[in-house]
């Protein structure tokens, strides 16, 4: 199993992270029109995930998700604000134990290069979502400065090069496939419908 280096997973938790979550990150990748029903697949340290439910109201039900169970602790804490309409589960995002079409949106925010299979993991997030729901998230480029950032951390990682996900996006059958760069540290945004 894939998981954060305890370098990147300590780093998670912290305040600088969530700052740079709230300014640098989530203007940038936030999807239009996110209401309903969302999931997030590796949600870490829940710092995305609040810094979403804080921005868009319309959100009825957030299910954050992840495969660490220190993770979905410090998660729990932090969206114990948004308890009524958020919630945390310890979970595999390979095998979403959820029911075909139940989501409105699948959001993934820098962890795709985590899961290894991250193919799978995009075909388990396109069979939870409704007809027209999103998928939506951001990741890192497979480039030679994120293969040596993360040996150094001694991270498990497969990165995702731009193009493969887009390919693997309209292999699913998605639509409106949207893959673009952030501007920041080499990450790039990507959304589609399914």
């Amino acid at each position: 199993m894939a998981r954060m280096s305890d370098l990147e997973s300590v780093f998670c938790r912290t305040a600088l992270w969530r700052a740079w979550a709230r300014r640098a990150v989530l203007p940038r990748v936030l999807p239009r029109g996110l209401s309903g029903e969302v999931l997030e697949i590796g949600c870490g340290s829940g710092a995305m995930a609040a810094e979403v439910l804080r921005s868009v109201p319309d959100i009825e039900r957030y299910v954050a998700t992840d495969v660490d169970p220190a993770m979905v602790a410090r998660a729990r804490r932090e969206l114990g604000e948004f308890a009524a309409r958020a919630e945390v589960l310890e979970v595999d995002a390979a095998g979403l134990p959820f029911a075909d079409a139940s989501f409105d949106a699948v959001v993934s925010w820098l962890m795709l290069h985590h899961t290894i299979t991250w193919e799978q993991v995009l075909a388990d997030a396109a069979r939870v979502l409704r007809p027209g729901g999103l998928l939506a998230g951001y990741d890192l480029p497979d480039s030679r400065q994120s293969r040596v950032v993360h040996r150094l951390t001694r991270s498990t990682v497969r990165m995702v090069a731009a193009d493969d996900l887009a390919a693997e996006l309209r292999g699913l059958g998605l639509s409106d496939i949207e893959v673009r760069p952030l501007g920041v540290a080499g990450a790039y945004g990507f959304s589609a419908r399914r």
